[in-house]
């Protein structure tokens, strides 16, 4: 079905698209229809994080930011599905248009800051859904909070979502708020994730439940960045790394008309990248310390090179625009067929 409709909603705004399509995958979700455009793949039982997984193909943060499609993304076949970018206040994110496709490129180019009702209308949409799989929170700050403040926000939404968060991850790599990829600078990064770590103790405590506590990471740090960032995550303990964001170099994409739109650059060009990113974090990092691969996966094989660089499971989202839910399957037989390959 999604390779029917992607003609007609390629001729749409990309932002209008998302919305249609997430409406309408709703909409068959509620009649019993989710079958129409994908068939789940049988489970691939995963560990990661102390969680059992259903498989180890997730949905990466921002497609669904105030967890409104939670059951209807489950019934796609995700082992997981990981919502927000969540903020304390609701913030109307950049102006429009704020979302881009490069076609040739299979990539995308987003700008959209963290747009999204508040956390206290999140917790409100899960404490409803059924929630068929393993469900991450992913946590930001508001636009006019100074870094400075930063860990106020973070804590804000962390207590709000901890008792209803498999596990909860940290955003501080997304381009499209002015400042925050700062807080990945060494000392600011100890300072925030030594804050929230001493929240998570506090809130296990006070919730009989431990909840794992990941940060997201930019594919734009240097080796050095990179070798900083692993050396106080893994000083701190956290429970997992996800590798990566998006980026803000054009260097692949530099021939296509939006190459100059300002924002986070996905989809296929972002996968050299990430994986690099994704490499070098598994070989810095306490080896305890699971990673999620994500950024340019397109395809089966291309879940199967995240695995291969150290990821523990993978997430996709631009990769879906451009293949549909098909995407999900293909990844999980994928990653079958790599467990059961003779050694």
């Amino acid at each position: 079905m999604y390779a029917s409709a992607r003609p007609l909603l390629f001729r749409l705004d990309p932002e209008r698209a998302h919305g249609l399509t997430l409406t309408a995958m709703d909409a068959l979700h509620r009649v019993g229809l989710s079958s129409l455009i994908a068939t789940p793949p049988q489970p691939l039982p995963t560990e990661a994080f102390g969680l059992q997984f259903p498989n180890p193909v997730g949905l990466a943060a921002g497609l669904d930011k105030n967890g409104d499609h939670i059951d209807a993304l489950f019934a796609l076949g995700f082992g997981f599905v990981e919502i927000g970018t969540i903020t304390p206040k609701p913030q109307d994110g950049n102006p429009k248009p704020r979302m881009f496709r490069l076609p040739r490129h299979r990539a995308l180019i987003n700008r959209l800051g963290f747009n999204n009702q508040g956390v206290d209308a999140l917790v409100a949409n899960v404490s409803r859904a059924k929630r068929a799989g393993i469900l991450g929170i992913n946590i930001g700050k508001n636009k006019d909070t100074p870094n400075e403040s930063a860990a106020d926000d973070y804590l804000f939404c962390m207590e709000r979502v901890y008792p209803l968060a498999d596990y909860i991850t940290v955003n501080i790599s997304s381009p499209n708020t002015a400042g925050l990829r700062e807080l990945q600078e060494e000392q600011a990064l100890r300072r925030l994730i030594g804050t929230l770590r001493d929240a998570q103790e506090r809130l296990a405590a006070q919730h009989g439940k431990r909840v794992p506590l990941l940060v997201k990471v930019a594919p734009d740090l240097s080796d050095d960045d990179i070798e900083a960032a692993a050396r106080v995550l893994s000083d701190l303990h956290v429970d997992g790394v996800i590798a990566t964001n998006t980026t803000i170099s054009r260097i692949s994409v530099q021939d296509d008309r939006r190459a100059d739109e300002a924002g986070g650059l996905s989809g296929e060009p972002l996968m050299n990248k990430s994986t690099t990113v994704l490499r070098m974090m598994r070989t810095r990092l306490a080896s305890e310390i699971p990673l999620i691969g994500v950024g340019g996966i397109l395809s089966g094989a291309d879940a199967v090179k995240k695995m291969a660089a150290g990821a523990s499971l993978v997430q996709v989202y631009s990769g879906l625009v451009y293949r549909g839910p098909a995407l999900i399957g293909d990844c999980v037989e994928a990653i079958r067929r790599r467990r059961e390959a003779p050694s």
